[in-house]
């Protein structure tokens, strides 16, 4: 990323050809003045216009004539997305007079904006904290309506609001601490160590809260891993290809086709699904194919969901060593297990006996909790009951305008860190040490959360300010 200066940057903020209308956004202290020198108003000037407002006017060519008519509208600092003074450039949609107008820009004293140059802006600018720059990008990546609460919530600062919360309660024991020191000849205790454990216990909770809200929130933002495992020749890419509507996989009656994982995601009611074509299960002498074996063992440990293939045309003994084979890689804890039957259309035109009767007492059998599902994933058959059952699964995962995840895995690693130096704190205080040293892991854990929204270490300047506004002694 470019390192911040005072200069004036310009970048497209839409591709070129995707629509009828093209954005240049101009950022910085002389963005009015560059671009009052390409444009053309009916009258006036955008430095002399007021924010929030918008005006009609035309660009002139470098060869004379006219380029485009345009729209520019005005942003005054500090009410811009950066912060700055800003302009915003619509135009029409072509990749010539888009290239044109830029270099128009350039030869006005505009430089073209390094990567995420504006956010960064944002961010140095007070505009946003760091946890909220990183929503930026999911809110445009977010492709279901999870996804996108949750990254609306946290550009609206969710995360920082809880983290400002625990940030303040840390530096509030974190004060009484340094306030003893300050009275170490004395041997008072301004820091009752009953009530710093409470606190202490109340903070480490609600950051293993958010801690363990990554899980999901990873879930709904990459998709709930769904893993659909099974033999050889049960019918999985089929069955892959038929969610998706479209052919994905290699779909062929030759066991072991699949050798390695293909991943895809589906959006079915609002969540998004990542849906896991695994290689078949068999004994195998091929070193590929046991390698993708082991991958497909890993998977089904990784996945919330797993979809049990089996060819509902087998022999008893077939599908009980199946069944079982796979369900010993399941958690019955953590994981969520579908029976799936398939080949029902086979049945349909042969006759084929499916054993009810046979699947139930399996299905008994075995210590998973599952429901169990006839389909064809040939012809479809079952498909839509399966879809509305893997969305009443998840349903819970659409969370409350108001509901705060961790989807970022450096926010995630941070709160892993602040826990485990809240746990050094907490020993400290059982064992009755010294003030000083139960400060510094203090100090370390408010570091971590710091991290997160950008604010970094605490500061002795705001140390004495909280000791100051809330513990001054005499007034």
């Amino acid at each position: 990323m470019t390192s911040y200066t005072q200069d004036t940057i310009i970048a497209p903020a839409t591709l070129p050809g995707t629509g009828a209308i093209s954005i240049i956004r101009i950022s910085g202290p002389d963005a009015f003045p560059i671009a009052d020198a390409i444009l053309q108003l009916k009258s006036g000037k955008l430095a002399d216009a007021k924010g929030y407002t918008a005006h009609y006017g035309t660009v002139t060519g470098r060869d004379g004539a006219l380029l485009d008519e345009v729209v520019a509208t005005v942003f005054r600092a500090p009410h811009s997305y950066t912060g700055e003074d800003s302009v915003e450039i619509s135009c029409h949609a072509s990749a010539y007079i888009l290239g044109e107008l830029t270099r128009l820009l350039v030869e006005a004293g505009a430089r073209m904006a390094g990567p995420g140059e504006f956010t960064q802006r944002a961010f140095i600018n007070g505009r946003m904290d760091l946890a909220q720059a990183e929503a930026v990008a999911d809110v445009i990546s977010s492709t279901t309506a999870a996804s996108h609460r949750i990254a609306m919530n946290q550009l609206r600062g969710g995360v920082s609001r809880e983290l400002a919360t625990l940030r303040s309660e840390l530096l509030e024991m974190t004060s009484l601490l340094e306030l003893e020191l300050d009275f170490s000849e004395e041997e008072v205790e301004f820091a009752d160590r009953k009530a710093l454990l409470a606190l202490l216990d109340k903070v480490a909770s609600h950051i293993q809260s958010l801690t363990d809200s990554y899980r999901l929130g990873n879930a709904i933002k990459n998709g709930v891993p769904v893993a659909i495992a099974g033999p050889a020749n049960a019918g999985k890419s089929t069955l892959l290809n038929a969610l998706l509507g479209e052919d994905r996989a290699i779909v062929s009656d030759i066991a072991g086709t699949t050798r390695d994982t293909i991943e895809e995601t589906l959006n079915l009611g609002g969540i998004l699904f990542r849906f896991i074509d695994t290689a078949g299960i068999r004994e195998s002498s091929d070193t590929v194919e046991k390698l993708g074996i082991a991958r497909t063992f890993r998977k089904i440990s990784e996945a919330e969901i797993v979809l049990v293939l089996l060819d509902g045309s087998e022999s008893e003994s077939v599908l009980l060593n199946n069944l079982r084979e796979i369900c010993q890689q399941v958690d019955s804890a953590s994981q969520k297990v579908l029976l799936l039957l398939n080949k029902q259309d086979k049945r349909a035109t042969t006759g084929d006996n499916i054993f009810v009767s046979i699947i139930n007492k399996i299905v008994s059998s075995i210590d998973v909790e599952k429901d169990l599902f006839y389909i064809s994933a040939k012809s479809g058959e079952g498909l839509e009951k399966l879809k509305e059952r893997l969305i009443e699964l998840e349903k819970g995962l659409i969370p409350n305008a108001d509901s705060t995840f961790i989807t970022n895995q450096r926010h995630y690693e941070a709160l892993s860190t602040a826990a485990r130096y809240l746990a050094e704190v907490r020993t400290s205080l059982l064992r009755g040490t010294p003030g000083d040293l139960v400060a510094e892991p203090l100090r370390m854990t408010i570091s971590e959360l710091g991290r997160i929204t950008g604010e970094g270490l605490i500061t002795p300047d705001e140390i004495l300010g909280h000791i100051f506004a809330h513990h001054c002694i005499g007034k």
